[in-house]
């Protein structure tokens, strides 16, 4: 039975009713748990669970995670090979109505993206793009994870979902993680959300990570958008995701990430708001709930928080990291573009005062840590871990 199902079954009424009442026992009795419940979870993101107990689960959570993964943080990097997009997402910056410069870039100028990162010391590298069948077609993506493929060892893909003969297509040309957020699990305000294209399709996206697995991949990372839905009842639901991934599709290494909404082409504002204590207590939860499973922070979230919250239970970071295709050469600018009501307003007001600053195509979101990833090696091996480029080699073959 799929997720799609099996979510169906999930009593999320009376989880999140715990997660907001949870009397401060029954955050003791999960803490006292031996092997936590999703019921336990949701008491862990509970208000009391939060006031009274937060340090508690901060240093259990720390604990845990260098029992299980050492004193390493694994270091990756995005690299963004287009911005066009045939969805009408409301919260996103590559969405399909939104006037901003675009460009998809050649092979070539992937390549030159890659070896930039290269020369940073990426090993791990995170293709990202938009959904669009003109633009960026599965022949495309293909392509690009053979070349990227070549020059690394470790490839992931962010991309529109694809059927598992697709993606099986990306595993033989030397894909190893599938990235898929589902942006928000609350049915009515994902239809809210997307308003046109492919992604209005809720169960199709919720059931991408089963396809992926079916295909070969043997990472798999999930996560929700907060800022969209109630941020606890998008983490018990992701929550309920990762422990079905975990009994379905064991032979993966399951991610979970946590994205919260950030400044975008279109100016769309949080729905509800998620507090950086909010964040700290959500990831203690998470840890604490699994144990193995590999958090991640991106630098959508600040220099100071990501320092913070580093040895409380996060194990994969990104750095040095652009949002916009070409971002790491300046690679694509001679082929920008701008969409058809772009150019209407480009008439009225001029590219550069709604396209965002810079010659560039633009941004899916404004990133807020901004430091080089060297910058954040050092401070990683300050705190006393070791930063990781690069954590295997697919096995040597005869």
């Amino acid at each position: 039975m799929s997720f799609v199902e099996t979510f169906r079954t999930v009593p999320m009424e009376i989880l999140t009713g715990i997660a907001q009442g949870a009397s401060s026992a029954r955050v003791q009795a999960a803490l006292n748990a031996r092997r936590l419940t999703l019921e336990d979870f949701a008491a862990l993101i509970s208000p009391a669970a939060g006031d009274l107990y937060l340090e508690n689960m901060a240093q259990r959570s720390a604990r845990l995670t260098q029992q299980r993964f050492g004193k390493v943080i694994r270091l990756f990097a995005p690299l963004y090979l287009s911005n066009e997009c045939i969805n009408n997402c409301l919260y996103c910056g590559f969405s399909r109505d939104n006037p901003i410069l675009r460009v998809t870039l050649s092979l070539e100028e992937v390549c030159r993206e890659t070896e930039a990162l290269l020369a940073q010391g990426f090993r791990n590298l995170l293709l990202v793009a938009g959904e669009h069948p003109k633009f960026i077609p599965v022949d495309y993506l293909e392509t690009c994870v053979r070349e990227v493929h070549a020059r690394t060892p470790s490839v992931s893909l962010e991309v529109g979902p694809l059927d598992v003969e697709d993606y099986r297509r990306m595993v033989a040309a030397g894909a190893d993680g599938l990235v898929v957020y589902q942006e928000t699990y609350n049915r009515q305000v994902y239809q809210e959300m997307h308003v046109s294209g492919p992604k209005r399709d809720f169960d199709y996206r919720l059931a991408t990570p089963e396809r992926a697995y079916a295909a070969g991949f043997r990472r798999l990372g999930i996560g929700p958008l907060y800022g969209l839905a109630d941020w606890r009842y998008e983490a018990i639901a992701a929550a309920a995701h990762a422990l079905y991934l975990l009994k379905h599709c064991w032979k993966a290494f399951l991610t979970i990430s946590f994205p919260r909404l950030r400044p975008c082409a279109g100016e769309f504002q949080p729905r509800t708001q998620m507090k950086d204590r909010d964040l700290v207590q959500l990831i203690c939860a998470f840890r604490l709930l699994l144990p193995d499973v590999g958090l991640v922070l991106s630098t959508r979230e600040s220099p100071a928080l990501r320092n913070g919250v580093l040895p409380l239970g996060i194990t994969l970071i990104s750095a040095g990291s652009h949002t916009e295709p070409g971002g790491y050469t300046g690679a694509g600018r001679d082929k920008l573009h701008l969409t058809e009501r772009g150019r209407i307003r480009e008439l009225a007001a001029g590219a550069s005062e709604w396209a965002g600053a810079g010659s560039g195509a633009t941004g899916q979101f404004q990133i807020a840590d901004e430091r080089s990833a060297e910058e954040v090696a050092e401070f990683i091996r300050r705190l006393g871990y070791e930063p990781v480029w690069k954590d295997w080699d697919a096995a040597l073959t005869a």
